[in-house]
């Protein structure tokens, strides 16, 4: 079933700044502060996109080059050499597309209705282009009508200026615009309106059935000047009566025509809502109320500059902190504000709720990517707004007919991707001391942990056969062994939920049912391999592949057998006396780090960024380089996570080696340019691997501060030699979350080559409750 796999489917303030409190000594490295490259992801498969954002704001209006192929589900890709038009919404790095609502295209000469092609912008309303410019919270580019494009954006409204040359020119709002896919069938577009008032605002609605199925877009747009003529066009490109002021159906358009577009520039302000157009209408009342836009893009620098500050750094290379600077502000992007000015949102069932005072509800929750270090990171470096986002997904854990939420966009439950990861963001959040009512949700998580007749989704499919055998057949069920090892750390987060609601019972059931992962779990081959209903394993296995049956469907979720065996993350000791002990398990990582880089011919793309047969673009392999350090091998976590900073991340378009998935992909660059890593995100505690600048600080908030120093730090010197916190020699190789969210200062002690420091068996990481 394809909906449930995604992947089938001018310079500014708003820099990493270098704070003056910084110890003298990085000063005197002469340090220069990184600045954010929205293009870096753009190209290869990153899937991100360039256009002007707030922090987790609702609008990202950004020009859209393409909306029919796997790179374009942003929207756009570097490489294109057109431009579509400037649309609201956007999804940032997604394997699968939506959105790209209210498409507007400013153009002159013959009215166009259909963008033409990437091949032949020349047959439709495409635009080449250049002169293409992006910063946090604005972007530019001249289009080849002569039109100079610019965009800024507030939380719910979209700002456009356009600078037309004399003469004649139009804008054309392209209400049947959205993300289209070889797969997709049916009706995709339906229920649409467009009006046209009195005093010129347009409005209007729509019904999109992409992957968010049945979600609701309302749009309400004002123009800075009276067009000359309006022209509305129904489905099929149907021209409307002549001064009609409205129109109906599913694929609408409107354009917009001025006999001299020239002189002062055509401002256009759009305000968006899922609820209403009266919320859109309250959005720009509200955000927008006058044609300010140097002051709207003057406060979005302003608002990205604050945000970006909370890490700064000192030494590495100057890609290097431009690098971290760009992932910095993509973890920033999402999830995305779901709420308009008066509270009101879509729940999960669809209907319309209304936070209460001082809250919000957030859509683009890609927790089967997230929940592994973007989450985590915001909890560290905003926990006010990690405690927003817990106190929303209690809300839409209550809310949901499939409890916890897998993958919600836009108030729809879109079931991609396998387990219900949210169940970890919550345990997390709770283990690291947010307050908030984690019982409310309990009941309906609770249903999702023991009630077999608890509403599915496609990504908790196979669950009786879970509660009844211990693991997933792979006869009866897709992607079983991926299935089996995720639920199982579901159970691990759940155990953390039911005893924070007080069902001790419930925890202690979920804790034992958190060790299923091993029934997939082949000793003889020491493999994660597909298991069938009558116990039997796959007879004829090759852990490059990827299912038993190709033509019928695969045994791992965009993984291989290789890459599924080190997907625990909850009991790696488990893990290591499953496969023999240390040395047996440090020769297995090494196999996988060393094997030839082969994939069969049916592997998704999303196996990436290939080092043997680990793949860092893609999720699940993200914490297998700090496994080493459990089974007393640090150094080897330290070289290997040295290795993939440089070498699966750059300064450039193609700068992410596979989706950035929502921030995901650069939350792990982060976390590991920092020296640390959250392995297992519910455990609350962090994994050292290989500091990758001399000095970083991080504002917590509160009045704490959080310095990292890396002495002896270079490029060829990966190594911790010893670890003091505070000012106190450190011995343990991984440091909790109580500690560093407390503010002070870990220093590391780097050289080159390979010391004893967190090698003795005290020292390692602990994992279901207990070391190695």
């Amino acid at each position: 079933m394809i909906t449930a796999n995604r992947r089938q489917l001018l310079a500014g303030a708003g820099t990493i700044a270098l704070g003056s409190a910084l110890p003298g000594a990085a000063a005197a490295q002469g340090a220069a502060p990184g600045k954010p490259n929205l293009f870096v992801g753009t190209g290869g498969h990153g899937h991100t996109f360039p256009g002007a954002s707030l922090p987790f704001g609702m609008a990202q209006l950004s020009p859209d080059t393409d909306n029919a192929r796997w790179d374009a589900c942003s929207g756009y890709h570097r490489g294109d050499t057109s431009i579509m038009g400037f649309s609201h919404t956007h999804l940032s790095g997604t394997g699968i597309g939506d959105m790209l609502d209210v498409l507007v295209v400013p153009t002159r000469g013959p009215l166009q209705l259909d963008p033409g092609t990437l091949e032949n912008p020349d047959l439709g309303y495409r635009q080449r282009f250049s002169e293409e410019a992006a910063e946090p919270g604005y972007y530019r580019v001249k289009l080849e009508s002569g039109v100079l494009a610019e965009l800024t954006v507030t939380e719910r409204t979209g700002l456009h200026r356009y600078h037309f040359p004399s003469g004649a020119g139009h804008i054309l709002v392209d209400f049947a615009h959205m993300i289209r896919d070889v797969w997709d069938k049916g009706v995709t577009l339906d229920n649409a309106s467009l009006q046209l008032d009195a005093n010129f605002m347009l409005t209007g609605s729509r019904r999109v059935h992409r992957w968010a199925k049945g979600r609701m877009i309302h749009f309400a747009m004002q123009l800075s000047r009276k067009p000359d003529r309006v022209e509305f066009f129904g489905d099929d490109n149907k021209p409307a009566a002549k001064g009609a002021r409205s129109i109906a159906g599913n694929r609408l358009k409107v354009a917009l025509f001025f006999d001299d577009a020239g002189g002062e520039p055509i401002q256009i302000k759009t305000g968006i809502s899922a609820v209403d157009v009266a919320g859109a209408k309250a959005a720009l009342a509200g955000e927008a109320p006058g044609w300010d836009f140097d002051g709207a893009a003057s406060k979005a620098r302003r608002l990205w500059a604050k945000e970006l500050d909370r890490v700064r750094v000192a030494g590495g290379s100057a890609d290097q902190r431009t690098i971290l600077a760009s992932a910095l502000y993509h973890c920033f992007l999402a999830p995305t504000l779901f709420t308009d000015r008066d509270g009101r949102y879509v729940g999960m069932d669809q209907q319309v709720h209304k936070v209460p005072a001082g809250e919000a509800s957030f859509s683009t929750y890609s927790l089967w990517d997230t929940y592994r270090a973007l989450h985590p990171l915001l909890t560290l470096v905003q926990p006010d707004r990690a405690a927003t986002f817990t106190r929303d997904l209690i809300r839409q854990t209550q809310q949901s007919p499939y409890g916890p939420p897998v993958w919600q966009l836009q108030g729809i439950e879109t079931g991609c991707m396998i387990g219900w990861h949210s169940v970890s963001v919550l345990a997390e959040a709770h283990a690291k001391g947010i307050k908030a009512d984690y019982a409310a949700a309990w009941p309906n998580i609770r249903r999702r942990a023991f009630d077999r007749d608890f509403k599915d989704s496609d990504g908790s499919l196979g669950r009786g056969y879970y509660y009844d055998l211990g693991y997933i057949p792979a006869d009866k069920i897709w992607e079983s062994v991926s299935r089996t090892q995720e639920y199982a750390y579901d159970d691990w987060a759940m155990a953390v939920l039911a005893d924070a609601a007080g069902a001790r019972d419930d925890a202690a059931a979920l804790r034992k049912r958190s060790l299923n992962y091993r029934n997939v779990l082949d000793a003889s081959t020491r493999f994660a391999r597909p298991k069938f209903s009558d116990g039997k394993w796959w007879a004829a296995y090759d852990p490059i592949q990827i299912g038993h049956d190709p033509k019928l469907h695969r045994d791992y979720t965009e993984a291989n057998g290789w890459q599924a065996t080190f997907l625990n993350q909850h009991d790696v000791h488990g893990l290591i006396a499953h496969f023999g002990g240390d040395a047996a398990f440090v020769e297995k990582l090494d196999a996988l780090f060393n094997a030839p880089s082969t994939l069969p011919d049916n592997a998704p793309p999303d196996i990436s960024g290939l080092v043997g047969q680990y793949a860092h673009g893609n999720e699940p392999n993200h914490h297998v380089a700090y496994l080493y350090a459990y089974a007393g091998a640090p150094a080897k976590t330290q070289a290997m996570v040295r290795r993939l900073c440089l070498e699966m991340y750059k300064n450039d378009p193609d700068g992410e080696i596979g989706n950035d998935d929502c921030g995901q992909m650069s939350a792990w660059f982060v976390f590991s340019a920092l020296g640390f890593y959250p392995v297992d995100p519910v455990s609350a505690l962090y994994v050292f691997g290989s500091p990758l600048f001399d000095r970083v600080e991080l504002d917590l908030g509160g009045g704490r501060t959080l310095r990292v120093v890396a002495n002896g730090n270079g490029a060829d010197r990966p190594y911790i030699q010893s670890v003091r916190w505070n000012g106190k020699p450190w011995t343990r190789n991984w440091i909790a979350h109580v500690d560093l969210a407390k503010g002070g200062e870990l220093v590391f002690e780097m050289g080159d080559k390979p010391s004893s420091f967190g090698t003795a068996r005290a020292d390692r990481p602990p994992s279901f409750g207990h070391t190695g």
